[in-house]
């Protein structure tokens, strides 16, 4: 039995029987997303024999669900919101939990010519309370005519439906009500496909609207990007709430035929290395994406055991994508360190640079180039010209490879005009992908696109076709009149013992004399005060040394410093939470 297969019991005859996950290679012939919808993507993809397959926290099989399976329940679904008076346009909530209920749902919602939106599950939040009022500003957003959620979860989304004043109904119940014959409108490529909230979006949300026409134009760029092939099968733990597992991990395999074997995010957080055993046990995965953090904690996860080869078999695995936060060479050398010995092999990383504006993916880089890398020194960094009271230092910044297919990248100045190669600036991107606008928010839209063109809020800079990711303009930290990036300051606190990626949180403050200075919030383990006492005073020592500032330096308890519901620190949520007084450092003796 194929080590992805589990048993399951047949009623009548009390005997096992194999429950096979769908095949990775089919006799259907592959389209690279060149649908005019998403409906018509699913509808062909139905013809043939892959689909998804849906797996327990230890990574065995439970639900193989072919693309044909999902397209019938699909349309069910679509008369039901219809029965239910839903109309073009309307908007539908759904829970994105993954698995077949909620692929069943949003595909429902798109055929009944209704928008899904996609809203995350409490893991990424800070208890009950903290997940409704989230809950309730999306639905605020959003505005939809329901909320569908999974059983489980009818106490916090139920009662966020409730407090907006919105019908909802957990998804096993509804999918009991009658599906009468009825005709299902017909979607044209410039339609909205679907509305996706950034991960960042917290009080100010922000609904990107996407068309069916920017949606298949960017997996199919996606798909050239990465050279599919007949061969490819894909492994996924990433969220459904997020761009990166919905349109990249989700729409992407449908669009391109792709069978996909999926682990759900917070079992993946459970056991993370259950993820490279799935890739493992199944012959056929060649592809499979994460940000950097999942890549590490893999790596520390190995750090106390033998071989990897003992366990692992990552030899076909041909596409390491990596995306959606900050690339770390060291944490992607980390875990080439711990997994070449079980056939990892460097050049499978594929950096790639996106956001949810672009519909997803904006730059990839080629196939087998792997992660490279350029030292920039720090004055250049921070736009300031050099001078001789400190040493040169410099940090390495990713190559995030060519812009996909039809996607234009320009760096731009502060006035809007084009740089050269080498110069640091705004990242500016235009493309047949881009969002039509933030949804009811014309003032917000106005804010980043121009003439066809996306403000993408990044910095980076250009280098032979190639773009160089440095980080978000809004995280920029200024300091009379000197500009330095938080992540140089939090990784100079990550190289102190006993401190990993995510411990740290550094951010601009005004002291009571009214004056900017750094505040550095460090998550700490250990209890004894006076070794609080070194650790803060090391920490301030080691910025001063890398900023030549003074710096504010709290210690707070472990799992304090927030994230955004695809698992990236958030500054900002930090900042807000510390000066409100909602984060509570430790109290150490000055």
């Amino acid at each position: 039995m194929n080590a992805v297969e589990s048993k399951r019991v047949t009623p009548d005859s009390g005997t096992t029987a194999a429950l096979a996950p769908t095949p990775t290679e089919d006799t259907l012939p592959r389209r690279l997303a060149d649908f005019d919808t998403i409906g018509e993507a699913l509808d062909y993809a139905a013809t043939g024999r892959r689909g998804l397959n849906f797996h327990d926290p230890r990574g065995t099989l439970v639900r193989a669900y072919s693309f044909a399976e999902l397209r019938r329940d699909a349309l069910a679904q679509a008369r039901r919101l219809i029965a239910a008076g839903i109309g073009r346009e309307d908007r539908i909530a759904l829970i994105a939990e993954t698995g077949a209920e909620f692929a069943a749902l949003f595909f429902g919602t798109i055929y009944a010519g209704a928008w899904p939106v996609p809203l995350p599950l409490p893991t990424s939040f800070g208890g009950r309370e903290s997940y409704i009022d989230q809950l309730r500003v999306q639905l605020q957003s959003c505005d939809p005519k329901f909320l569908l959620f999974p059983p489980e979860l009818e106490a916090l989304a139920g009662e966020a439906a409730r407090l907006n004043g919105v019908d909802a109904a957990d998804w096993t119940s509804f999918s009991t009500r009658e599906a009468p014959e009825t005709e299902l409108p017909q979607a044209a490529p410039e339609d909205i496909a679907y509305l996706q909230y950034s991960s960042g979006s917290t009080r100010f949300p922000h609904g990107v609207a996407i068309t069916h026409h920017a949606l298949l134009n960017n997996l199919s760029a996606h798909s050239h990007g990465m050279e599919l092939v007949e061969t490819d099968r894909c492994v996924s733990w990433l969220p459904w709430y997020h761009d990166m597992g919905l349109v990249g991990c989700f729409l992407s395999p449908i669009a391109n035929q792709v069978s996909t074997d999926y682990l759900k995010t917070e079992d993946f957080a459970r056991r993370p290395l259950a993820w490279l055993d799935m890739i493992s046990r199944n012959s056929g995965t060649t592809l499979s994406y994460s940000p950097t953090f999942g890549y590490d904690i893999c790596a520390r996860r190995m750090s106390s055991q033998t071989k990897a080869s003992d366990r692992f078999d990552l030899s076909r695995w041909r596409v390491a994508g990596n995306g959606a936060d900050m690339i770390r060479p060291d944490v992607m050398q980390s875990f080439v360190d711990a997994f070449a010995d079980a056939g990892f092999q460097a050049s499978a990383f594929l950096p790639s640079y996106g956001l949810a504006e672009a519909t997803l993916a904006v730059s990839i880089m080629p196939p087998g180039e792997g992660i490279r890398v350029e030292l920039v020194e720090e004055t250049q960094l921070s736009g300031q010209s050099g001078s001789g009271d400190r040493p040169q230092r410099y940090r390495a910044i990713v190559n995030c490879g060519k812009p996909v297919k039809d996607m234009t990248i320009e760096i731009r100045d502060e006035d809007g005009n084009p740089l050269r190669d080498g110069d640091i600036g705004k990242v500016w991107c235009k493309g047949p992908s881009l969002m039509v606008g933030y949804f009811r928010d014309p003032e917000a839209t106005e804010a980043c696109m121009t003439d066809g063109w996306l403000d993408t809020g990044d910095m980076g800079y250009m280098s032979d076709g190639y773009v160089f990711i440095v980080g978000r303009a809004k995280d920029m930290i200024i300091i009379n009149g000197r500009n330095h990036w938080p992540q140089d300051i939090e990784w100079a606190v990550e190289q102190l013992p006993g401190f990993k990626a995510g411990d740290i949180a550094a951010f601009a403050i005004t002291t009571p004399g009214g004056d900017e200075t750094p505040a550095v919030l460090v998550q700490c383990r250990t209890s004894d005060d006076s070794e609080r006492t070194r650790l803060r005073d090391d920490i301030r020592d080691r910025v001063r040394s890398i900023t030549g500032m003074n710096c504010v330096v709290e210690l707070v308890p472990p799992r304090t410093l927030p994230r955004t519901s695809s698992g990236k620190l958030s500054r900002a949520k930090a900042r807000n939470l510390y000066l409100a007084g909602e984060i509570k450092p430790y109290d150490i003796a000055a």
